[in-house]
């Protein structure tokens, strides 16, 4: 019985935890971060992004900070009013709509420097159900045989 239990759990954690198992956290820079010489377009190219992953921007404190800032501010490198800054060193954003994202560092000369990123971020939309493998035969102009039909046949063949 408890084994039972034990199952019929696990399914309903499973099932209740299924969406979320979907996305995917991405480190901005991979193993070298959130830092100047580093090519984020490259980065991010091939990469798909979809409504509900998260980047995380991993620097030295101090060092650098994360803006999030339109078109015009990311070709410009426009820095936003110090409050907007992110500066954990640390800075998680779950991407929670789809679009264009744009992202800055506002140290000095570091965007200018290139020191930005930009995303493309889509809504997930799961793939069509697949096409099964298995058609049953057509039988023209036959009744299909039951199964004690068919047994018979065994028995008496």
């Amino acid at each position: 019985m408890a084994f039972k239990t034990l199952v019929l759990t696990c399914c309903i954690m499973v099932a209740l935890s299924g969406a979320p198992a979907l996305a995917t956290d991405y480190v901005v820079g991979d193993e070298w971060g959130w830092r100047l010489g580093f090519d984020y377009a490259a980065w991010a190219q091939g990469k798909e992004f979809f409504v509900g992953d998260t980047i995380l921007f991993h620097y030295a404190v101090g060092a650098h900070n994360v803006y999030k800032v339109n078109g015009t501010g990311f070709q410009q490198c426009s820095v936003p009013p110090p409050s907007e800054a992110l500066t954990s060193g640390f800075d998680k954003i779950t991407l929670a709509t789809s679009g264009r994202k744009w992202y800055i560092c506002g140290v000095g000369k570091h965007c200018v420097n290139g020191m930005k990123l930009v995303i493309t971020v889509s809504t997930f939309s799961p793939s069509p159900a697949p096409t099964p493998a298995y058609r049953a035969p057509v039988m023209q102009g036959k009744k299909p045989m039951s199964f004690w039909s068919n047994w018979k046949l065994k028995i008496h063949s």
